[in-house]
């Protein structure tokens, strides 16, 4: 254990973290997203799991210390309802509270519909599976820098 660390943040989770550099994306995506054929096409080929634990929880874990790119005007974004985009399901309600939190304002999750969303998702850095088997619990947040 370590002090002042969530102690979500597992060894291989904070090594992803700290590896990742200004502008890549991070997936973190839920128990039904198909995330280790995605994994393998990253940038890392980097697959983390969180067994057991609800997205929100992951969310603030990863949120304690990965800094959100301010620089992009769409830096996390959700995977859209597949024929309901306008529906925002409740695990993205519980993650948008979470990034409104560590953010210390509103931002906004800009929705992808799935195919892009796994496009992009093969782009990423690496991916983090979440035990939490609500669908569409899919994200992608992009690393920003610390100033200073």
């Amino acid at each position: 254990m370590l002090k002042g660390l969530d102690p979500v943040l597992s060894a291989d989770l904070l090594w992803l973290l700290a590896a990742m550099g200004h502008g890549d994306d991070l997936a973190l995506v839920d128990a039904n997203h198909p995330a280790e054929t995605i994994a393998r096409a990253t940038t890392s080929g980097r697959l983390v799991r969180l067994p057991g634990l609800t997205m929100q929880r992951a969310a603030k874990a990863i949120l304690s210390v990965l800094p959100i790119d301010d620089f992009e005007p769409e830096p996390v974004r959700r995977m859209l309802v597949v024929d309901e985009p306008a529906q925002i399901p409740p695990v993205q309600i519980a993650v948008q509270e979470e990034l409104d939190s560590a953010a210390g304002r509103p931002m906004p999750l800009v929705g992808i519909e799935r195919f892009a969303f796994y496009d992009a998702a093969r782009a990423a850095f690496a991916v983090v599976q979440v035990g939490d088997p609500r669908p569409y619990g899919c994200f992608l947040l992009r690393k920003g820098v610390i100033a200073g």
